[in-house]
């Protein structure tokens, strides 16, 4: 959808490029079809716009084009609520916490440290 719907991005120039974002959207308007209620009009608005062959010509095929992406972002707008009320709600995130370290662990890192450092010392030339 953005990339046809988005101020920014500039319509395909080729035939291919046209068809193959068709193709694109008629799979998400199919999935969309599912999650959406089958009682509201933008499902068969939609349907009927997928169903429909893209028409030849520049400027048709950009235009249909264009009204499919408005409409599976119409059935997007329509099957979010739908799929939140019938969804598993959201796991509460914990945030990483790391454990204290025991105190033996830290004298530990300190006499390694130390231990380095008195090698490090002993292995410098004297002046």
């Amino acid at each position: 959808m953005a990339l046809v719907l988005d101020e920014d991005s500039p319509l395909p120039e080729k035939p291919g490029d046209v068809e193959d974002l068709v193709r694109r959207l008629r799979g998400h308007i199919i999935q969309l079809s599912v999650a959406v209620p089958p009682h509201e009009p933008a499902v068969r608005r939609a349907q009927r716009l997928a169903s429909a062959p893209a028409p030849d010509g520049y400027v048709p095929s950009r235009v249909h084009l264009v009204h499919l992406a408005e409409a599976t972002q119409e059935l997007l707008v329509i099957a979010r609520p739908h799929n939140q009320v019938d969804s598993v709600p959201p796991s509460p995130c914990r945030s990483r916490r790391w454990r204290k370290p025991q105190i033996n662990t830290l004298r530990g890192a300190v006499f390694a440290v130390a231990f380095a450092l008195l090698i490090l010392a002993a292995s410098l030339p004297r002046t």
